[in-house]
């Protein structure tokens, strides 16, 4: 089998993120995660906090402490809503991490001797207010391709076009506000992408029909464009350095690496931190990235407006190192999540953010919806109305009631073990095949990163139960054939079991809480193959259960009041 190296775009560690950055990359990544590691592959789930860079500096500096110090409790609080959310990564690094410094300058100086690095003396923003040369971030203003008047220097957050700091209209300092900026001459490394062009773009050919087209026409978009050589440095005081055995100048100026140069080369870095984490253990991080053999398949989970970085840039940096970097696979890219058609949004503090989700609700409710409404084809947009519609009907009627309606039932009717009945017949066969193709069909959904589709297929194997429980009628089946009553419910507590393994991938918790159901004297079975779909016999009669408490409680009209009050509710 396939060694399975999966990465989701890092967050920023400014601040708690909001739902589109979960289910952006980090959320489908996990069920992905999960789901590989259930059917038998080796699985090694990379994430990061991406520490460098301007809104590093300027959040330290309103919250009155050093950076390092910020990054650090940063770190661990993005962390803690991460572990509530259930993700299963194998490691969650720093990029301000020592590896990923020793390794971030290791490339760069590959770089510089393979001829793709360039000094050069450019002209650059200088603040007279604030006595410092400005790098992009902290310059911003009105984009001109698209008049959005919060257009950051180096990217728009709304058309998501790559700018420079001197293309934008009516800048200010973000430090001061200040617009008493002038244009200084300075020196900065560039990145000469316009001689990796045409690697490049062999390598997308060879690629990019694989990936989603979202994904793949982002790229080329790029390329058609044309690739401009890119400064890869920036005057901050928080950073990976230029190495001074190189740049002994730029080093005395301070010069550190720009956050998009550093920041993808992390996953390295952090696969290192997750090796170094456990000597004891020898990890071979090497194996996962350097000169890795073809059994390694490399997926990136990122929203749209990390494409460019991911299929350009950090490419175009691993080509020009000539080392045999791992390069990625396949491209798994995500539309926006709206909230009621606006954008989330961390700097305006729009929409929902993590945190306050999971003071809200557990994690499987979020976790369910994100992945069952993901943007994939499209962007989607979150309405409290939706969500507890979607939370209702799947996941408290569909599954939940499910779930107790036929273990409270057989507890009253035959006790406290798993009715034995009568011998399955016709229906209880149609039932199988039924739940092995609905089965077949979620595997290849989730083989497919189609993660709406997998999510609908998931629940057509609950309505599955449901459909068989109706058609049955055990609670009548009990007033004059208590065998075929048995039958019935012994069945459905197959299925109950076959939906704990299955479903964990979505909504882990909910599916442990099934799976503790029942005492099976060995319970190690990570997957359901398809003929033990069709059997339906893998909890066989006399095995003890329990009743879990109530897997999904349903939102009320109350609490949808409440929520819309706080959060507001209107068309963005």
């Amino acid at each position: 089998m396939a060694r399975h190296l999966i990465t989701s775009a890092l967050p920023y560690i400014n601040g708690i993120k909001h739902l589109g950055n979960m289910v952006g990359s980090m959320l489908p990544a996990d069920v992905y995660s999960r789901y590989l590691r259930q059917t038998g592959h080796e699985v090694l789930y990379i994430c990061a906090t991406d520490e460098h860079g301007t809104p590093a500096e300027l959040a330290a500096q309103e919250a009155g402490l050093p950076v390092a110090e910020f990054c650090a409790q940063a770190h661990e609080a993005q962390r803690a809503v991460y572990d509530g959310f259930g993700l299963s990564f194998d490691h969650f690094g720093r990029s301000s991490s020592p590896q990923n410094r020793e390794i971030t300058q290791e490339i760069a100086r590959e770089l510089q001797r393979n001829g793709f690095i360039e000094e050069r003396s450019i002209r650059q923003v200088y603040s007279n207010a604030d006595g410092r040369f400005l790098p992009d971030r902290y310059i911003v203003g009105t984009c001109p391709h698209c008049g959005y008047d919060k257009a950051r220097g180096d990217q728009c957050e709304n058309c998501t076009r790559v700018l420079d700091p001197t293309d934008l209209l009516e800048p200010r300092s973000a430090i001061s506000g200040s617009a008493d900026l002038e244009v200084r001459e300075t020196r900065h490394l560039f990145l000469l992408q316009s001689k990796l062009t045409e690697e490049v773009e062999r390598w997308i050919a060879d690629h990019g029909d694989d990936w989603p087209v979202l994904a793949s026409s982002i790229a080329r978009k790029w390329l058609t464009e044309g690739l401009q050589d890119r400064s890869i440095t920036r005057d901050l005081e928080w950073g990976v350095p230029v190495p001074a055995d190189v740049w002994p100048e730029l080093a005395a100026e301070g010069k550190v690496f720009y956050v998009w140069f550093d920041a993808p080369i992390e996953y390295i870095g952090a696969t290192k931190e997750w090796a170094d984490a456990a000597p004891a253990e020898r990890r071979d991080w090497k194996s996962w990235w350097y000169d890795a053999d073809e059994s390694v398949r490399y997926t990136e989970f990122m929203a749209k407006d990390n494409v460019p970085f991911h299929t350009v840039m950090f490419p175009a940096t691993i080509l020009g190192s000539r080392r045999p970097w791992k390069k990625v696979d396949y491209v798994k890219a995500f539309n926006w999540l709206t909230y009621y058609g606006g954008k989330f949004s961390t700097s305006q503090k729009r929409g929902i953010f993590t945190d306050v989700a999971l003071e809200l609700l557990p994690a499987d409710y979020w976790r369910y919806f994100l992945m069952a409404h993901a943007p994939e084809s499209d962007d989607s947009s979150f309405t409290w109305d939706l969500f507890a519609s979607v939370v209702n009907k799947d996941l408290a009627d569909t599954l939940g009631n499910f779930v107790n309606r036929v273990l409270s039932f057989s507890r009253k009717r035959f006790g406290d073990d798993v009715p034995a009945g009568a011998a399955a017949g016709e229906a209880e066969a149609r039932l199988g095949e039924q739940i092995a193709g609905l089965l077949a069909e979620y595997e290849a959904q989730l083989d497919a990163l189609n993660f709406r589709k997998a999510a609908q297929a998931l629940r057509a194997l609950w309505s599955a139960g449901n459909a068989y429980l109706d058609e049955k009628a055990p609670w009548q089946q009990v007033k004059t054939d208590p065998e075929a009553a048995a039958l019935t419910l012994r069945t459905a507590m197959n299925l109950i079991h076959l939906y704990a393994v299955v479903s964990e991938p979505f909504i882990p918790t909910a599916a442990a809480a099934m799976r503790r159901a029942f005492a099976l004297p060995s319970d190690e079975r990570t997957w359901i193959t398809g003929d033990e779909a069709r059997s339906l016999g893998l909890v066989p009669a006399g095995t003890p259960f329990t009743v879990p408490p109530v897997l999904f409680a349903k939102i009320t009209d109350e609490d949808l009041a409440a929520w819309t009050a706080r959060f507001g509710g209107t068309e963005g």
